[in-house]
């Protein structure tokens, strides 16, 4: 009887333990070893914002460094055509993708699909909502980033004064961190003013009408917060345009925006380490198809830098020159 009951007692063990290895098996993330080819793709929004060619660039430049074949594309910030080239990563069997996403919730299906035809997706500067898929998500500091440039502002503002916002596209969780950041710092301050809020789709021309608009509405308005820079640039355009002042700020670190800075026509901007995600992208991607490890966390964050006219010299394609 003893003799039974310690043969059930082991049984009962070893099933256990088995069940705990299969569910510990489950539970581990698959390693993906690519479609068989040679070929990294690298997606990204347009290359005509300066932002995302910069990606673009460093990303393809890195990955041929490392003995990749590339193929460089955009998807517009359309999910439809996203989708599209993910499904030509698929069928030209990539190695991996190197992705600046269409949005967080519309990219979580493309990404599957790669992840489910054992290829890697590594993202940069965008998140999307859903973990696991994905090796990587590498981001720059948002939050970290445009509260620092918030502070700029306010001090510029002698904390006091209407000002304006202008926004970047709504899906992007980026145009909705930045904003939130933003008016963490401002809105402890009660004589500052938000007069209006504005969509212009991270687009400059977009933000120059709607900057115009804006200046007739509120002829004493004093500041400007805008979540990119293309849309800080074409603020400034219209400000100029209009012979008005203002104090400007925006997200991303352009070169574009360093010559507004200098020119007086701009006040901050906050630095996104673009080249630096990009590289960092594409060398975790190539470790992580040869050893089935990146040795980082999905989630990367990646501190920015408040550029003002003390540092804006320093500044050339999203990186600072010590």
């Amino acid at each position: 009887m003893k003799f039974n009951k310690l043969m059930t007692a082991v049984a009962v063990a070893a099933a256990a333990f088995a069940f705990t290895a299969q569910a510990a098996d489950e539970a581990a993330p698959k390693r993906l070893t690519g479609g068989g080819s040679n070929i990294m793709y690298v997606i990204t929004p347009s290359h005509s914002n300066p932002f995302f060619k910069t990606e673009s660039d460093v990303a393809v430049a890195t990955a041929k460094e490392l003995g990749y074949e590339v193929k460089a594309v955009s998807h517009d910030d359309s999910p439809v055509k996203q989708s599209e080239l993910f499904e030509t990563a698929i069928s030209d069997r990539a190695a991996a993708i190197i992705c600046d996403n269409a949005g967080a919730d519309a990219t979580v299906a493309a990404v599957q699909r790669a992840y489910d035809n054992n290829i890697p997706t590594f993202l940069i500067d965008r998140e999307i909502n859903e973990q696991g898929i994905a090796v990587a998500q590498i981001v720059a500091n948002n939050y970290q980033g445009a509260k620092g440039a918030a502070e700029v502002f306010v001090e510029a503002m002698e904390e006091e004064g209407e000002y304006a916002e202008l926004f970047g596209i709504d899906s992007d969780t980026n145009a909705q961190t930045r904003s939130t950041a933003f008016h963490e710092v401002i809105d402890q301050y009660p004589d500052m003013k938000l007069v209006a809020v504005q969509t212009a789709n991270w687009d400059q021309n977009l933000a120059y009408q709607k900057m115009e608009t804006i200046l007739q509405s509120f002829p004493n308005l004093k500041g400007v917060i805008s979540g990119n820079d293309n849309m800080a640039v074409g603020a400034a355009a219209a400000a100029k345009a209009a012979g008005k002042q203002l104090y400007i700020i925006g997200v991303d670190g352009s070169n574009d925006a360093r010559d507004q800075i200098l020119s007086g026509d701009m006040t901050a901007t906050a630095m996104q380490p673009a080249a630096l995600i990009a590289e960092m992208a594409v060398r975790q991607a190539d470790q992580y198809l040869k050893t089935g490890t990146t040795g980082k966390p999905e989630k990367q964050l990646i501190d920015c830098e408040i550029i003002t006219i003390d540092n804006a010299k320093q500044l050339d394609n999203f990186s600072l020159k010590k």
